[in-house]
C-alpha cells in the first residue's frame, strides 16, 4: 500500500496554466455555449415538448460544467495561496467571466419562475425525472425574483459588492500574524497554528493564544466590523427590501430548500438543551481539576496529564479509509480515489487558507479537499470529515450537476456521520483511560458542532434584526456576550474579550446562517447512527441511497421516507438524548 505525504493539489484535471493558449480556449469555448444560449431567447414558449424543453436544460448543465471547472480552478488555486497577485487576479477574473456567463443565460430561469403557467410547468415537471424536484423547487423563487435586467444589475453589482466584501475580510484576516511567547522564544503564527495552543494542556497558554488572536480582532474591529455590517445590510437590502423574503434566515431556508418550521424546531430544541452541555463542563472542570472552566479553557484537551498522541498523516489516511471500508467498501474507494488523483492540500504554508473543506466541481471530476494537518487528533476527524464530504459528492455522481450537491443542511450528514464511524473504529483500539479521553473530545467535538453553531444562528437572527435598524458594533457585540452567556449559564467563566468573537467567524460573512447546517447535520447523522447500530448491515443500503439523492429531493421529503419527520422537535430531541447519554457515560467512567 502507498505512503501518503503531505502534499500540495494537483488542479491540471480542471485547466492548465492561467497564461496558456488552452485555458483562453476554456474561456472562448463557454463563452461561444453561453452566446448560442441566448439564440434559444426566441424558442421558449409554455407550450413546447417535454424533449425540446430538456434540451435546454441539458444546454444549462453543460454550460454551468465548462464553467464551473475553469472558475473552480481559479477558487481552489486562491484558495492555496491567498497572497499570490495572480491567484487574486485569476480569482477576480473568473468570478467577472462567472457574472457575464450567468447573465446570459439568466432568461431561461426567469422565464420557468415567472412566465410559464402552473398548468404547463406540471406537464413539462412531470417528464424531468431526476430535475423534478429542482424544478419545482425554482418555481417558489416565483415570487421573490426580479425582472430580468434587475437580476442582471445585482450579478453584476455582486461581484463588485458583497462577493468583494467577502474577498477583502478573507485576504485582510489570512495575513492576520500572530506573536506568541512559546517557551523563551516569541513565535510568528498563521490562525491554524496557534489555534493549535487554544487546545494546550497550559490553562496559561491557552488564555493567552485566545488573547493573543482576540486582540487582532479587537484592534481590527473598525474595518471588519463595518465589512459585516455592509454585508448584512446587502443581504437585507436585497432579500427583504427588494425580493420580499419574509426574514433574514428565510431567505436561507428557502435556498436551503427546507421549511421555516423545520429550522425553528431545530433551534427551539437546541436552545432547551443548552443544560446538557453544561453539565459537561461542569464535568470537565472536575476532570482537569479546576474549580471550574474559563471560556480559555473549553478545548482544554482531557489528556491534561498524559502526553496528546500525535498522528502520522499516512497512518491518519489509513485509519480514515478503514473506518469507512467497515461500514462500506464502496464509500472507502471513494475516499481512496480523492488522494488516488492527487486532489488533497494538506500541507501547511504561509498564504495558504485556513481551516478544511470539500469542493465538488463537476459530478464528472472527482471532488478536491483542503486541510491543513497538524498531526493532533482533531486533525485526523477533520480529514474523515471533509472525505465524508468527498464520499457523499462521489455516491452522487450520477446525478445532473444541477442536483448532485445536497442541499446545505444535508450536505452535513455525511461528514459527520464518518467522523462517527472513524470515533467508532478507534474507540475498539484504545484503553480505557484513552476511551474516556476521546469520549470527553467527541462530546467537546459534539458542543462545537451543535450547540455552538445553533447559539451561532441564534446570534445571526439578532444581529441581523439590530443591524436593520442601525446599530453599533459595540451593540452588536454585547448581544454576542449575552448569548456566550445564555449557552453557558453559570457553568463556564466568561470574560469580555470573548464579546469580539463574531467576528473570527468567517460564515457569518461569506454565508450567513449557514450555520444551522452542522446543527442539523451533526443531529441527523446521530440519528442515522444510531439507526446502523440498531440494525447493522442491513442499515448500509439506505444510507448510500440517502447519499446518492444529492439534492434531487427536498430534505423533510426524503428523510420521511426512511422514517425521519425532521420538522417535530421530537426528531431533534432524539439527536440531542444520544448527547446526554454521552455525557452520562464519560460521568460513569470518572
Amino acid at each position: 500500500m502507498s505512503e501518503y505525504k503531505l502534499d500540495k493539489w494537483d488542479l491540471s484535471e480542471l485547466a492548465k496554466d492561467p497564461k496558456s493558449p488552452s485555458f483562453q480556449r476554456q474561456i472562448s469555448e463557454v463563452e461561444a455555449l453561453a452566446k448560442k444560449f441566448e439564440k434559444v431567447k426566441s424558442k421558449i414558449n409554455p407550450k413546447m415538448s417535454s424533449k425540446k424543453f430538456m434540451d435546454i436544460v441539458h444546454e444549462v448543465e453543460e454550460i454551468s460544467e465548462k464553467m464551473s471547472m475553469i472558475g473552480g480552478y481559479a477558487s481552489l488555486s486562491y484558495s492555496a495561496d491567498t497572497q499570490s497577485d495572480e491567484t487574486t487576479s485569476l480569482m477576480t477574473r473568473m468570478s467577472k467571466l462567472g457574472s457575464e456567463i450567468s447573465n446570459k443565460i439568466l432568461f431561461f430561469d426567469l422565464w420557468w419562475k415567472t412566465k410559464v403557467d402552473d398548468k404547463n410547468a406540471k406537464r413539462l415537471i412531470k417528464d424531468s425525472g431526476e430535475l423534478e424536484e429542482y424544478l419545482s423547487h425554482k418555481r417558489l423563487f416565483a415570487k421573490y425574483a426580479l425582472s430580468e435586467p434587475e437580476e442582471k444589475i445585482i450579478n453584476t453589482l455582486d461581484v463588485t459588492g458583497i462577493s468583494a466584501l467577502v474577498k477583502l475580510y478573507d485576504k485582510m484576516t489570512s495575513v492576520y500574524e500572530y506573536k506568541m511567547k512559546v517557551g523563551n522564544k516569541i513565535k510568528k503564527m498563521t490562525r491554524e497554528e496557534i489555534t493549535n495552543y487554544i487546545r494546550s494542556t497550559n490553562p496559561k497558554i491557552r488564555e493567552t493564544a485566545y488573547k493573543t488572536i482576540l486582540t487582532k480582532y479587537t484592534e481590527n474591529k473598525g474595518v471588519i466590523g463595518e465589512m459585516y455590517q455592509n454585508i448584512v445590510l446587502n443581504w437585507k437590502d436585497e432579500g427583504i427590501e427588494i425580493r420580499g423574503y419574509k426574514s433574514p434566515i428565510s431567505m436561507r431556508n428557502i435556498g436551503n430548500n427546507v421549511d421555516d418550521k423545520t429550522v425553528e424546531s431545530l433551534l427551539t430544541v437546541c436552545k432547551k438543551n443548552s443544560p446538557v452541555f453544561q453539565k459537561f463542563f461542569i464535568q470537565k472542570a472536575k476532570m482537569l481539576k479546576m474549580k471550574k472552566l474559563r471560556r480559555y479553557d473549553l478545548y482544554a484537551p482531557a489528556a491534561a496529564l498524559i502526553k496528546e498522541k500525535n498522528y502520522q498523516y499516512d497512518k491518519s489516511v489509513k485509519l480514515v479509509f478503514e473506518s469507512l471500508g467497515r461500514f462500506s467498501p464502496k464509500l472507502e474507494e471513494y475516499a481512496k480515489k480523492v488522494f488516488n488523483e492527487k486532489h488533497v492540500d494538506s500541507s501547511i504554508r504561509p498564504g495558504k487558507r485556513d481551516g478544511a473543506f470539500c469542493s465538488t466541481l463537476t459530478p464528472k471530476i472527482t471532488p478536491y479537499v483542503l486541510v491543513n494537518f497538524t498531526g493532533k487528533t482533531r486533525d485526523v476527524f477533520t480529514l474523515a470529515h471533509e472525505l465524508g464530504h468527498a464520499v457523499h459528492s462521489q455516491s452522487a455522481q450520477d446525478r445532473s450537476i444541477l442536483v448532485q450537491d445536497a442541499p446545505l443542511p444535508l450536505a452535513e450528514t455525511a461528514s459527520t456521520f464518518s467522523e462517527l464511524l472513524l470515533y467508532d473504529n478507534l474507540s475498539n483500539k484504545i484503553t480505557d483511560d484513552e476511551k474516556k479521553i476521546m469520549l470527553s473530545e467527541k462530546i467537546d467535538d459534539l458542543y462545537a458542532t451543535i450547540m455552538r453553531q445553533a447559539f451561532f444562528t441564534i446570534f445571526e437572527v439578532d444581529a441581523h434584526e439590530q443591524i436593520g435598524k442601525g446599530t453599533t458594533i459595540e451593540e452588536i457585540s454585547k448581544t454576542y456576550l449575552r448569548n456566550l452567556k445564555e449557552q453557558f449559564g453559570n457553568s463556564v467563566i466568561l470574560s469580555d474579550d470573548f464579546a469580539i468573537e463574531w467576528s473570527c467567524i468567517p460564515h457569518f460573512y461569506h454565508t450567513p446562517f449557514y450555520c444551522y447546517a452542522y446543527s442539523f447535520g451533526n443531529l441527523l447523522a446521530l440519528s442515522l447512527f444510531q439507526r446502523y447500530k440498531k440494525e447493522g448491515r442491513d442499515f448500509v443500503p439506505s444510507y448510500i441511497d440517502i447519499l446518492a439523492a444529492g439534492g434531487s429531493k427536498k430534505p423533510e421529503k426524503l428523510l420521511t421516507e426512511y422514517g425521519f419527520d425532521i420538522s417535530s422537535q421530537k426528531f431533534w430531541q432524539e439527536g440531542l438524548d444520544y448527547v446526554e447519554s454521552q455525557v452520562k457515560a464519560l460521568s460513569a467512567l470518572n
